[in-house]
C-alpha cells in the first residue's frame, strides 16, 4: 500500500525541501503522512475548481507547484474562498503537497526542464544562491570486491565531477585487524591478527548524499565491520540557484527563435522587446516570475532572456541594456511541470497500484482576446 509519506519521499528526492527559499511554503500543506494514496492528481495551482475535480475523481492526494497556503490562516470558514477549499479537502480526506521554489532550484527541476526543451547546451545556473558542500568518502575494501563496492557507491550518487561520473581513485595496501570474541569475521580467525590485501577506495560526494551512499556501501561490503572515513572538503560543488543560461547549437534570428519557443510551450502569443533580426546564441531563462533576474542575464551577456510577469520598467531596463526579452507568461512557462511530474511519479510508482493524472480544471485565467 502506497502512503502519502512514500509520495513525499519521491518528490523530495527530486526537489529537497531544504532548497526552498525562506519565504516559501513547501511540503505537505494539508493531510496525513500515513494516509493511503491510490489516486494522485498533478496541477500547477490549487483552486476550488481543481479541488472539486479531485473530489469528483476520488483523488487522495494533490501535487501542486504553487502552494495554496502562503500566510498563516487566522480562520477557516466556509464563506471564505481559501477556508472553503480547506474544509472541502479535509472533509474528503485529500492531502495537498507543494513543490515550489525547491523544484525551481533543484537540478532537473522546472528551469532545467525548459532549458532542455529549448535544446540548450552547456546549461549553467543563472542566479547562483550557493554551491553544494562536498565530502570525500574513503572506504577500505578487500581485493576482489572493489568493483562491486565502487559501482554501488557511484550508483548512489558518489563520484560526480562536472560532466564526469564514476570518478574514484584506488590505492592498494595491507590492512590489519584482530577479530575478538563474539565476531564472525569474513576473513581471519578470532584472536589472531590478520593481514589482508585491501584497496583504499576514494571518491567525492555531495554532503547531503553521504548518508545514503555509506548505507548502500555497507550493504554490499563483505566485512562485518566496515572501515571508512568521511572528510569535509573546502572545494565547492555545483552551483545551486534560480534560472538557467545556455547556448543554442546555431545562432538563430530572434523572430525564428520566438516561433520555436511558441512551439515548445504550445502557445500563440508572447510579449517581447528587441530587434527581431538579432542573432540569438546565448539564452537565459527563469520560469514563472523572473523579472528580478534580468540584471543577471545582462551581466552574463545573454542575447535573450525568457521569463514571465515582466513589468514595464523591467522591460525598459532590458531595452537600454541591449538584451532581447520575452515575456512568455507565468502560467505558460510553468505548466510544463505537470507532464514532467506525471512521468517522474509514474516511473517511481511503476510497481505500485497508484493512478496518476493531470488536472483538467487548472487553466490560465489570463486570456488574450
Amino acid at each position: 500500500m502506497t502512503k502519502c509519506k512514500d509520495i513525499m519521499g519521491m518528490l523530495e528526492q527530486l526537489a529537497p525541501i531544504r532548497l526552498a527559499e525562506n519565504w516559501d511554503n513547501v511540503g505537505l500543506l494539508l493531510g496525513d503522512r500515513e494516509q493511503p494514496v491510490n489516486h494522485m492528481m498533478v496541477t500547477l495551482d490549487v483552486t476550488m475548481e481543481v479541488v472539486q475535480e479531485a473530489v469528483k475523481k476520488k483523488v487522495n492526494m494533490i501535487i501542486a507547484h504553487h502552494p495554496f497556503i502562503f500566510k498563516p490562516l487566522k480562520a477557516v470558514v466556509q464563506q471564505d474562498y481559501l477556508g472553503a477549499m480547506v474544509r472541502t479537502l479535509i472533509k474528503n480526506d485529500i492531502a495537498v503537497y507543494a513543490a515550489h521554489t525547491n523544484l525551481d532550484i533543484c537540478q532537473g527541476g522546472l528551469n532545467d526542464i525548459l532549458a532542455d526543451k529549448m535544446n540548450l547546451k552547456n546549461i549553467q545556473v543563472l542566479d547562483v544562491l550557493s554551491r553544494k558542500k562536498l565530502n570525500k568518502i574513503v572506504a577500505f575494501v578487500p581485493v576482489g570486491y572493489e568493483d562491486a563496492v565502487r559501482q554501488t557507491m557511484t550508483s548512489a550518487g558518489a563520484g560526480w565531477i562536472g560532466n564526469y561520473s564514476d570518478c574514484t581513485y584506488m590505492t592498494g595496501g595491507t590492512g590489519t585487524f584482530k577479530p575478538l570474541e563474539g565476531t564472525n569475521p569474513f576473513i581471519g580467525k578470532q584472536g589472531k591478527v590478520e593481514k589482508t590485501e585491501e584497496y583504499r577506495l576514494e571518491t567525492v560526494a555531495p554532503a547531503e548524499k553521504v548518508k545514503d551512499i555509506i548505507q548502500a556501501m555497507i550493504e554490499v561490503h563483505p566485512y562485518e565491520e566496515v572501515a571508512y572515513d568521511v572528510y569535509p572538503l573546502e572545494v565547492e560543488g555545483d552551483a545551486v540557484g534560480l534560472g538557467r543560461i545556455g547556448y543554442l547549437e546555431e545562432p538563430t534570428p530572434f523572430h525564428a527563435f520566438i516561433s520555436s519557443l511558441k512551439k515548445v510551450l504550445g502557445i500563440q502569443y508572447v510579449k517581447c522587446v528587441g530587434d527581431e533580426n538579432k542573432l540569438i546564441s546565448t539564452v537565459a531563462l527563469c520560469t514563472g516570475s523572473g523579472g528580478d533576474f534580468i540584471s543577471s542575464a545582462i551581466q552574463k551577456r545573454a542575447d535573450v532572456y525568457i521569463t514571465g510577469d515582466i513589468k514595464y520598467h523591467q522591460a525598459q531596463l532590458a531595452q537600454q541594456a541591449g538584451i532581447n526579452l520575452i515575456d512568455a507568461g507565468h502560467y505558460e512557462t510553468e505548466n510544463i511541470v505537470v507532464p514532467y511530474l506525471i512521468e517522474y511519479l509514474s516511473n517511481k510508482c511503476k510497481d505500485a497500484d497508484v493512478k496518476i493524472s493531470a488536472s483538467e480544471r487548472n487553466d490560465n485565467i489570463l486570456q488574450v482576446k
